[in-house]
């Protein structure tokens, strides 16, 4: 019950501060936070201390929390880690993606499409779906947690993408072409598709962010 709590409160402290309902620069304390969302604050704590781990808040003070501030160096930072990391994963995982994985990819393909870009928090959540779906063949732990730690880092931003940057159908359209080169088994192609893709979000991502902040 305590953990169903936990989740629950965790799923819309991150859609609060997607939609702009936590104010940016300012302590937020946990007293405050378990009046505010009528709850203890034991589930309060642990859902701050995942957002923590999930780069979502930054410590401040003993018992208070801020946001963590978006810059376009964090974010660059992360597109050119994926942008390396994703592709030779991508490149373990080719060799065994069958039919049906596949068809799994783009299942989930069909159900981001489905849904609207101002659904930042679903829409973060199957891409990874999509992306995990085809780097789980690898067989690489190593390097598929690490991937996964970096979509986690990266949710936050994802909203810019498909809101201010209009990015969504492009990158709809970038994930079919994934698809079509690993069907053909076009093993490189799928490889510089899925690197070009990070590529450009990144970049406009931070370029955005530079003229933002």
């Amino acid at each position: 019950m305590h953990n169903r709590k936990t989740h629950t409160l965790y799923q819309q402290l991150k859609e609060d501060i997607v939609q702009g309902k936590l104010p940016e620069k300012q302590a937020l304390k946990q007293a405050q936070l378990a009046e505010r969302y009528g709850v203890s604050r034991i589930p309060i704590r642990d859902a701050l201390q995942r957002l923590k781990n999930e780069g979502w808040l930054v410590e401040h003070g003993k018992s208070s929390v801020m946001l963590r501030p978006l810059n376009a160096d964090d974010a660059q930072d992360l597109y050119l880690m994926r942008m390396h990391l994703e592709p030779m994963l991508l490149a373990h995982a080719a060799p065994n993606i069958n039919f049906e994985t596949l068809g799994k990819a783009r299942d989930i393909l069909l159900q981001l499409k489905a849904i609207s870009p101002d659904d930042i928090l679903l829409n973060g959540e199957l891409n990874w779906q999509f992306h995990r779906c085809l780097y789980t063949p690898a067989n690489r732990a190593a390097l598929f947690d690490t991937a996964a730690h970096l979509h986690l880092l990266c949710a936050r931003y994802i909203g810019f993408h498909e809101t201010e940057l209009a990015y969504f159908d492009r990158s709809q359209d970038e994930h079919d072409a994934l698809l079509n080169a690993l069907s053909a088994k076009q093993y490189e192609r799928a490889g510089e598709i899925l690197s070009q893709h990070i590529q450009v979000a990144g970049e406009q991502l931070v370029k955005y962010l530079i003229q933002r902040y």
